[in-house]
């Protein structure tokens, strides 16, 4: 089943609006051996942690060409491209030098660069000496953000600190689902501190380095009680505090959720002052709503991932809605919820928001689901910002077909198919769609 789109005209939105696509390193890069090894190369390299048993070695070759893709960008129209920079890429010699080029190539396409400077690919070195479960992580990454500040800022103008730190901590440090695979639970939220910690302090390292126009890209999605009884509205709410508010409160209001803090490693107030560095604006991430209601007594399959009994919360499906290829609800009024949602909690402390994800996997080169999908979630945007919500940006997920995590290659997010063979790249229906989407905004 799918959602038709309709056949009313976009709605326009306002001139200065920046429309991009996103990717990120280690999903289409390629090229290891210019690099030190990342997390994701040890994961991915014990058996059955990737579903079809592949590895990013090669992905979409993009370290090779580059040029070809930022082709593709200039093609589509976009006005700034979201990837990341490989964290381990920089620490070896030359590395950097890459980015010199992605860049350069991107601004003499007039394609503006939007690096965001963690993308989960941390080093196998920090995370042998205790990655993101270590206080030092979040300070070796200021150290980081600031070599690539210095070699990148002359060109580079808008900058992302970290990438989607609720996911990284869940998937990776407590169900072990992702790298570097730890099946921690509860005791997995000082990597959520101290993700939130390096945000903080990658904001100063910016600021230091000239920077002015920064954000973070956390996912957010509405929470939705599976119903009305007092045990499902209270895992509903547990919930949100978790994947939501843990990860939105400190960045935007500089404090913790009531009873999160004192969970928390080290001088959580002193850090707090550090994660509740101002930001120019505020990304999201947005897929779809979460359906959630009181533990069930078992372990729960949902969405590819296995849902632990001893959870506080068990996630349900949400019945009588489309669902993608990877089984995700489409729900594009969740959008509209969440933004609106946000500006009545955070009010004048949240500040401009820009979609730095939002996409959907579905086979085909006539991907027309993935256009109804797009479409329905572009209108959905424009109705949050026509009651008020400040939305300066929508980046889509993704421009190429790529390295899915876990999932290997059977998930495609892309406007453009990749042959994971020959590596030739075909433009899908869904990249026709949003090239003249752009031609028509801009009038």
């Amino acid at each position: 089943m799918i959602r038709r789109m309709t056949t009313d005209p976009m709605p326009q939105f306002p001139p200065g609006f920046l429309w991009g696509v996103s990717t990120s390193a280690h999903q289409i890069e390629g090229a290891p051996d210019q690099r030190e090894p990342s997390v994701w190369d040890a994961f991915s390299a014990e058996p059955g942690r990737v579903k079809d048993g592949s590895t990013a070695a090669v992905a979409c070759d993009h370290y090779h060409r580059y040029r070809e893709d930022v082709a593709l960008l200039a093609g589509l129209g976009v006005d700034a491209y979201r990837f990341s920079v490989s964290w381990p890429r920089v620490n070896s010699p030359g590395g950097l030098d890459f980015y010199d080029r992605l860049v350069d190539e991107l601004c003499s396409a007039g394609v503006r660069p939007v690096p965001t400077l963690f993308h989960w690919d941390l080093p196998v070195t920090l995370q042998e000496a205790g990655g993101w479960l270590n206080r030092d992580t979040a300070a070796r990454f200021a150290e980081y953000v600031s070599v690539v500040a210095d070699r990148l800022g002359d060109r580079v103008k808008k900058w992302i600190t970290i990438n989607e730190p609720a996911e990284h901590t869940l998937f990776g440090h407590a169900l072990g689902v992702h790298a570097p695979g730890k099946q921690l639970m509860f005791d997995a939220l000082p990597a959520a501190h101290h993700q939130l910690l390096a945000h903080g302090l990658a904001v100063r390292a910016l600021r230091a380095a000239g920077a002015t126009d920064l954000g973070i890209a956390n996912s957010h999605g509405p929470t939705w009680p599976a119903s009305q009884e007092p045990a499902d509205l209270e895992a509903a709410g547990f919930y949100d505090v978790l994947l939501n508010r843990l990860f939105a409160d400190p960045v935007l209001l500089g404090a913790y959720p009531d009873g999160i803090g004192e969970l928390m490693p080290g001088d959580v107030p002193a850090d707090l002052k550090v994660i509740g560095e101002p930001v120019d604006w505020y990304g999201v991430n947005y897929y779809a709503p979460t359906r959630v209601g009181a533990p069930l007594g078992a372990d729960i399959e949902f969405g590819g991932l296995t849902i632990p009994a001893e959870l506080p919360f068990s996630v349900r499906e949400i019945e009588g809605v489309p669902v993608t290829d990877f089984g995700w609800p489409v729900v594009p009024e969740g959008l509209t919820e969440l933004l609106t949602g946000f500006r009545d909690r955070y009010g004048d402390r949240l500040p401009p928001v820009v979609i730095t994800e939002n996409g959907c996997s579905y086979e085909g080169l006539d991907d027309q689901n993935r256009i109804a999908y797009l479409d329905g979630h572009i209108r959905a945007l424009h109705r949050a910002a026509e009651t008020g919500v400040d939305v300066r940006g929508y980046f889509l997920w993704s421009l190429l077909d790529n390295f899915e995590w876990a999932e290997g290659y059977a998930r495609r997010f892309g406007l453009v198919h990749v042959d994971f063979e020959t590596l030739a790249r075909t433009p899908k229906a869904s990249y026709r769609w949003y090239q003249e989407l752009l031609r028509a905004q801009r009038g």
